[in-house]
């Protein structure tokens, strides 16, 4: 239920087109909360049935141009509902510390060089969010929506920090396991 919830917080932010929107989901909210292409089309169809946006009307008529969308106050208000509903949070549910519990009655064969494989790829996402955060939250951008957008952003560099500490003692432990473990 939540992806309509982030289409529709992008387009509060800056009237989009799907492919304007698609852009924005794979640089920013799509850190957080990934959609392929084929779903966000797909979920403004259904926002834009709903009543929750509209196409923008287009400044010139054309074939095959594209809709720019916009929110309605009936998707303002959903989302403002759907922001202030208490949610659980989600138990953590990752294969890898499901391979891990697996090792332990079948081996370990192959599983050291996928944990360094997974080291190098939260590295890199690491590196990633705290470039963005260089960029795009200097000293002093303090405004109550900055803030907030800093906040997420937090959370990224706070899981990833995890993560590379987290493997870094996984790939220690498995330095001082015994052979054929």
């Amino acid at each position: 239920m939540s992806l309509p919830h982030a289409i529709l917080t992008a387009l509060l932010e800056r009237p989009s087109s799907g492919l304007e929107l698609t852009r924005r989901f794979d640089k920013s909210i799509g850190y957080f909360w990934s959609a392929t292409h084929q779903q966000i089309y797909r979920e403004l169809g259904r926002l834009e049935a709903e009543g929750y946006i509209r196409a923008l009307p287009a400044e010139q008529p054309a074939r095959g141009q594209k809709k720019s969308y916009e929110v309605l106050p009936a998707g303002r208000a959903e989302l403002a509902r759907w922001t202030a509903a208490s949610q659980d949070p989600k138990p953590i549910r990752d294969v890898m510390l499901l391979r891990l519990r697996a090792a332990a009655v079948v081996g370990t064969d192959g599983l050291q060089a996928d944990l360094r494989r997974h080291l190098e790829l939260h590295q890199r996402q690491l590196a990633e969010y705290e470039e963005i955060q260089r960029r795009d939250f200097p000293p002093g951008k303090d405004a109550p929506e900055d803030r907030l957008r800093h906040l997420v952003l937090r959370a990224g560099i706070d899981l990833e920090t995890f993560w590379t500490q987290w493997l870094t003692h996984a790939l220690q432990e498995f330095g001082e396991l015994p052979e054929g473990s």
